[in-house]
């Protein structure tokens, strides 16, 4: 499955969950918000540590999500590379194999 198929699949069951669980949805989106705004760190640097974060416990639904989001913030495939870098640090031989999924996926969201 190409990565723009797994971010818009991801999308859909997460909607579907938040059918299913409103409040915990409403509640986690405004968790969200709020550590994104305001702060030390710009946006972009709080997506580079949550895509470092999600290679570094494996999750490919997230680090489409974060990767996704990191394209629309104008992201370099070096600045992405370099936090990619640190997750492997970090994260060993597993994030290894996650950080090259998410270059992946940088690279299928940005030929499009």
């Amino acid at each position: 499955m190409d990565w723009n198929t797994k971010v818009e699949t991801t999308r859909q069951g997460l909607r579907n969950l938040n059918r299913a669980i409103p409040d915990t949805a409403q509640a986690f989106g405004a968790l969200g918000k709020s550590v994104k705004q305001g702060g030390v760190l710009d946006f972009k640097q709080k997506e580079f540590v949550a895509l470092g974060i999600a290679v570094a416990v494996r999750c490919e639904d997230c680090i489409g999500l974060h990767v996704e989001t990191l394209v629309r913030a104008g992201a370099s495939r070096e600045e992405v590379s370099d936090v990619l870098a640190m997750s492997i640090q970090m994260g060993g031989g597993p994030a290894m194999m996650y950080a090259a999924k998410a270059l992946t996926c940088f690279d299928e969201l940005t030929s499009s």
